[in-house]
């Protein structure tokens, strides 16, 4: 049976767990004819992009308000194809707050919305749930804990587990990495990872820059290595003349084994971390935004740790240092110790592999494509 699915991905990661979904319906012989909002990855599975995520590419209460015209015009834009062309179902990819603004429009033709990766409603504005209870026919959640919050709503649910339980190679090894990418076995390695959209790279590339070079002082030997999120236009670096005035290596397309390649990281707080914590390697978490935004979200946010390493784990297993705590002074003593003290590298290292135990079993792509299925074709 064909149908036609409205897939709404509004970042670089809500694209790709969209596009493994799909491709997991397209191994079982099934493809519906699908349009929307998506990036590279679902364009590349013949999705019709009436609107590509990367121009809609911001984070922070003020930088949303800044482009609200334009987000409207985006959001009014999908609201008419919606009308349009009335598919059998709508799959909104997290980006809570622009696509339960579409879902009112789906519910409004009778069409069924399938929610992937749960807004965050345990960690702050827990009022939402009865509003998406509204909108959404079913949500699929990415951690078994959320469950118990729509399930007390009486929204449908299933947990689907982690999508990166597919994503993230589990093979690699730290000798075939340095190997590819061309660095010293017995080098001691150090990764920067900034985030994968610019605003992100903006305040916390020089950050980074700063905490190498304070890691330089303490230890002249290290090497860094900085892998560009491909969303991100190699061009922006020249912005930054210390990349090469330090032994840093920018990878592109290479995230994973430019991470395992190395013995310890600062990562921009986000997906990335969980994606390191599957890969086995300490970390430290960095993170800041705009004043105002930390202003307002400092007030909202009802949960002890903002990593998602943190909040999977329900404790606090790697370091955060946010806002103005991100200094390079406290970066470079964070990730000293991540190389230095081996019992403290040791239990770090522990507690990631219960990070990914918790994460779920791979097939979580194949469980959403079920649900799309079933979704889309009960009628």
């Amino acid at each position: 049976m064909t149908f036609t699915v409205m897939i709404s991905a509004g970042e670089a990661s809500s694209d790709l767990h969209a596009a493994n979904a799909l491709r997991a319906l397209h191994a079982q012989g099934i493809e519906p004819e699908t349009f929307g909002m998506g990036g590279t990855g679902l364009q590349s599975l013949g999705m019709t992009l009436d609107v590509d995520n990367r121009e809609l590419a911001v984070i922070g209460i003020v930088e949303v308000l800044a482009r609200y015209p334009e987000f409207r015009r985006k959001l009014a834009l999908l609201r008419e194809r919606l009308r349009e062309r009335k598919p059998d179902l709508l799959m909104l990819v997290d980006y809570p707050d622009f696509n339960l603004k579409l879902a009112e429009t789906a519910v409004a033709l009778g069409i069924p919305v399938l929610h992937y990766v749960s807004p965050q409603i345990w960690a702050w504005r827990a009022g939402r749930i009865k509003r998406i209870g509204s909108l959404v026919s079913h949500m699929a959640v990415l951690f078994p804990f959320e469950t118990k919050y729509y399930e007390a709503e009486g929204i449908p649910v299933t947990y689907v587990g982690h999508p990166l339980m597919d994503e993230v190679p589990r093979d690699l090894t730290v000798s075939g990495c340095r190997e590819a990418l061309g660095v010293a076995q017995d080098a001691r390695v150090v990764g920067l990872l900034p985030g994968s959209r610019h605003g992100e790279l903006r305040r916390l590339l020089p950050l980074l820059l700063d905490s190498a070079s304070a890691l330089l002082a303490r230890d002249p030997g290290l090497q860094f290595l900085l892998p560009l999120a491909d969303a991100l236009d190699p061009e922006l670096l020249d912005a930054y003349p210390a990349l090469g005035e330090l032994p840093i290596t920018v990878t592109r397309g290479d995230t994973h084994r430019t991470v395992k390649a190395c013995d310890a990281v600062a990562v921009a707080s986000g997906t990335a971390t969980l994606e390191v914590a599957l890969l086995g390697v300490p970390m430290v978490i960095v993170y800041k935004v705009q004043p105002i935004n930390y202003a307002i979200l400092s007030r909202l946010i009802r949960i002890e740790h903002v990593g998602l390493v943190n909040i999977v784990a329900e404790r606090g297993v790697v370091t955060e240092l946010l806002q103005h705590k991100a200094t390079p002074g406290a970066v470079c003593e964070a990730v000293s110790a991540l190389l230095e003290n081996e019992t403290h590298r040791a239990q770090v290292i522990a507690d990631l592999h219960t990070v990914s135990e918790r994460m779920g079993a791979p097939g979580a792509s194949a469980r959403v494509a079920a649900l799309m299925h079933s979704l889309a074709t009960a009628s």
